[in-house]
């Protein structure tokens, strides 16, 4: 069961950014299990479980990542990730559609949602429905903006403009790919065994606009669209 973090998790962080070999980790490996990797299997799986249990509907799913990176994509860093994070979804919905996710580092912790891997189709589907319903994508962008969490849109823009939509409807439709997010300096909730409650709250506030683009990913994939397997690997 989630304890809380405690200070000791970002000092941790903070020296294997400086220290980012082999021999520095192997040596503090008891450490890494104590006060990052267990408790942060214990926080994926109880919010996960959590989130169940206030959407008996959903079939989440939860991937945790690994402080090892990957050994073809080092581009000269140290072979361990200075930060981990996790990712829920509802299976139907599929693991390259929107997610949850909640990410800790040296110096700060945040979650959020987005839908990460959306192809150029699924996102011009995307923009489509927002034409179709303005009023109805204005409700769900205006209940984040206006959320006490202080989220912000998240995603690269293109450089001509696609629309135009007035904030926050313009960050979530000139987007190559959408998500919120909200980050927090590693102290408060972070230490404490609430903070699963915390982000399966969270999470329900933001399910809304989840359901409305894993409607819109599940669309594409009816209609034949390009997925987001091809876009990686094509």
């Amino acid at each position: 069961m989630f304890q809380g973090f405690s200070k000791e998790t970002g000092e941790f962080l903070w020296e294997l950014s400086f220290h980012n070999e082999r021999p520095w980790f192997l040596e503090h490996k008891e450490q890494f299990e104590r006060v990052l990797n267990q408790p942060f299997k214990a926080l994926a799986q109880e919010t996960a479980e959590l989130l169940q249990a206030r959407f008996p509907d959903m079939q989440v799913q939860c991937h945790v990542s690994r402080i090892y990176r990957d050994a073809r994509r080092l581009f000269g860093r140290g072979p361990y990730k200075d930060h981990l994070w996790f990712t829920l979804w509802d299976a139907p919905a599929g693991k390259d559609g929107p997610a949850f996710w909640f990410e800790i580092g040296p110096a700060t912790y945040g979650w959020g949602m987005g839908w990460f891997e959306a192809a150029p189709a699924e996102m011009e589907l995307f923009r489509r429905s927002i034409d179709a319903n303005p009023a109805r994508f204005e409700r769900l962008a205006g209940d984040i903006a206006a959320s006490r969490q202080k989220y912000r849109v998240i995603g690269p823009r293109y450089a001509r403009p696609k629309g135009s939509y007035p904030e926050p409807v313009r960050g979530w439709y000139e987007s190559k790919w959408v998500g919120v997010e909200t980050v927090r300096d590693l102290e408060g909730d972070v230490f404490t065994p609430e903070l699963p409650q915390l982000l399966c709250d969270c999470y329900a506030k933001l399910t809304p606009m989840y359901d409305y683009l894993a409607q819109i990913h599940s669309a594409a994939r009816k209609d034949g669209l390009p997925a987001a397997e091809e876009k990686r690997h094509g």
